[in-house]
């Protein structure tokens, strides 16, 4: 057993090694072999054979092992997780070769409690029949896993089965294992110096501290200034919601003529209503007059004057150009004039040719919808007449479905009557028994009302009593010098009447300040308007050139001889007046009244009708 024991332990210590994610199992193979070799040969191809089936067959293995740790292997140790794997691979695939008795010499050489779970567990027909069968034939077919495997091992139940007893005989057989008491950790105390015991302190004594002065009440108010500018925007406020509320009531004053004034009572009576609105007789509108200039901005006037000023420069380097020699492009610009007049008459000719060209295509397809509509009128008609005799038989039709319905009618409403008495009678129990009720609420809540106000009248009385009281007159004066200094030792301390004639000296010398900022700003904006103004000036006349300029172009453009219409043209437009002549000797022949298939009577009409027949078939 002990040979056994230590090749197994050397399959799993090579298992231990192997990594899925990185090794290869050809490779690791490779490595294992050289790392064995100084073993004996049997026991080395032992232990290859067994180590090369658990990289080949992992995936079985696995799934029969995770399980086990799931269902009855909870308590075991996750570091037999390779052990458990080998000994599933030796009973599935070893079982037949090794033989039975070598098998039970395997099992034996390993601890019996693990072995004694794990043979139970993976030998259960229950377990091998269902489960282990399914998920291993997501792998392999299910004919190779049930002939090769699952069969074979329950061929083996028997022999397993004593192999599992006698692992529990030996279990029950064997003494616990007794429980050695952990020694227990004794502290030992730290050989420290003792201290000496502290004196106790002197108690200080309490320092006087001089009574502070209190915090004035003016640091928790806001400043009189502050007072007066919020007064000062209310005030703002009010007058332009005053002027709003005026805009609004004569904003389309305008719009209404004006009136002979009117003496006496009738003039006071229209000034206490505002004036509505009316329909004017008649508006007038003014036309705008052009000779008056449009105003410019600053903005607008200065880039303005430096668009006419780069033009200018333009104009003087072509003309110092053309005296040092430089040639004039005028007759080039001519003859390309002159070829860029001819192109735009042949692409206006070529056009025209495409425009009458879709005016005729236009024109045929006219006709052609013109014959569809005579067509569809025909058909209609037709169709007029037969469903002018479908609603004449559903006429008839529906008279009857009427007579028999007002008769089954009658005989609904003498039911109903008897049913009405009733619901009559019930109402009126019912409104007599409501009255009662309303009646005595309302008794109840004049009462409560009338005991409220009892209550009401005593709180008023108690509450005058009490603002009397309050009103009494309390005397909380105090006399204040305003030109005392408080003399609270302050840096810069004054009274009152010295710090009012600072701040108005302050006053008047800010505003002195403003008037001169003003002045400043008044000289620099009538320096600024006048070099505007010079501006301006100089923009008229460069408008004035370009308004010339502009106006010769125009008058050469005029000049420009009307383009001639070639024979291709000529010819399509002969074609679309025949065309058209056609189509509106065809439209002339649709406007002309059809005779008209007859129409289906009104209901009304049909009912007059048929009511002599019925009387002459009673009769």
């Amino acid at each position: 057993m002990e040979y056994y024991r230590t090749c197994i332990e050397t399959v799993l210590e090579q298992l231990d090694k192997f990594k899925p994610k990185k090794d290869s199992p050809e490779q690791f193979l490779e490595a294992t072999s050289t790392c064995l070799q100084t073993l004996s040969p049997q026991k080395q191809a032992f232990v290859l054979e067994v180590l090369s089936g658990c990289l080949e067959y992992r995936k079985l293995l696995t799934t029969v092992v995770d399980a086990f740790y799931v269902r009855d292997g909870r308590l075991c140790r996750w570091s037999d997780y390779n052990l458990f794997q080998v000994i599933c691979y030796l009973a599935t695939f070893q079982l037949e070769g090794l033989g039975f008795q070598l098998f039970c010499n395997i099992i034996k050489s390993q601890p019996a409690d693990k072995m004694h779970k794990f043979l139970r567990f993976f030998f259960n027909p229950l377990n091998l029949c269902s489960w282990i069968k399914d998920e291993w034939s997501l792998v392999y077919e299910m004919a190779h896993v049930k002939e090769n495997w699952i069969d074979p091992l329950m061929r083996w139940q028997p022999e397993v089965q004593e192999l599992i007893n006698h692992l529990e005989g030996v279990l029950a057989h064997q003494p616990p294992l007794a429980k050695t008491k952990a020694k227990v950790t004794e502290p030992k105390k730290f050989n420290l110096t003792v201290p000496r015991p502290r004196a106790i302190p002197v108690p200080e004594p309490v320092p006087v501290v001089a009574k502070p002065r209190p915090v004035p009440r003016s640091t928790y108010q806001s400043p009189k200034e502050q007072q007066v500018l919020e007064m000062t925007k209310r005030c703002n406020r009010w007058k332009a919601e005053e002027l709003l509320l005026r805009a609004n009531l004569g904003a389309m004053r305008c719009a209404v003529p004006r009136e002979p004034p009117v003496q006496g009572s009738k003039r006071k009576l229209q000034l206490q209503f505002p004036p509505r609105i009316r329909k004017a007789p008649q508006l007038t509108f003014y036309r705008p007059n052009d000779d008056v200039p449009v105003k410019l901005n600053t903005a607008a006037i200065l880039r303005e004057g430096a668009l006419y000023q780069r033009q200018l420069e333009k104009e003087l380097q072509r003309v110092e150009k053309l005296v040092d020699g430089a040639r004039d492009f005028s007759e080039f610009l001519e003859w390309q004039k002159k070829m860029q007049a001819k192109d735009r008459q042949e692409h206006q000719a070529a056009r025209e040719c495409r425009r009458l060209q879709g005016t005729l295509s236009h024109e045929e397809a006219a006709l052609a919808r013109q014959r569809l509509l005579q067509g569809n009128k025909r058909k209609a008609d037709r169709k007029k007449g037969e469903m002018a005799e479908l609603m004449q038989q559903c006429a008839e039709r529906r008279l009857q479905a009427e007579r028999s319905m007002k008769e089954l009618v009658e005989q609904v409403t003498e039911g109903h009557k008897n049913i009405q008495v009733a619901q009559m009678k019930l109402l009126r129990g019912r409104r007599q028994a409501v009255q009662e009720v309303k009646e005595e609420s309302q008794e109840l809540l004049q009462r409560r009302a009338q005991e409220a106000r009892e209550g009401q009248r005593r709180r008023c009385e108690l509450i005058s009593q009490l603002r009397a009281l309050e009103t009494q007159p309390t005397r909380t004066g105090k006399l204040v010098d305003l030109t005392q200094i408080p003399g609270y030792g302050l840096e810069g301390e004054m009274s009152v009447t010295e710090l009012r004639e600072r701040l108005a000296r302050l006053k008047e010398a800010r505003q002195r300040e403003e008037e001169e900022k003003r002045d400043r700003i008044v000289q620099g904006k009538r320096a600024k308007g006048q070099g505007l103004q010079d501006m301006l000036e100089r923009i008229s006349l460069c408008r004035a050139a370009v308004g010339r300029s502009a106006a010769s172009r125009r008058e050469k453009k005029a000049v420009r001889v009307a383009p001639s219409q070639d024979e291709r043209a000529l010819g399509l437009q002969r074609r679309v007046e025949e065309k058209a002549a056609e189509r509106r000797r065809q439209a002339a022949l649709l406007h002309v009244s059809a005779p008209r298939a007859a129409r289906p009577r009104p209901r009304a009409q049909a009912q007059r009708e048929a009511q002599p027949r019925q009387q002459a078939l009673q009769q």
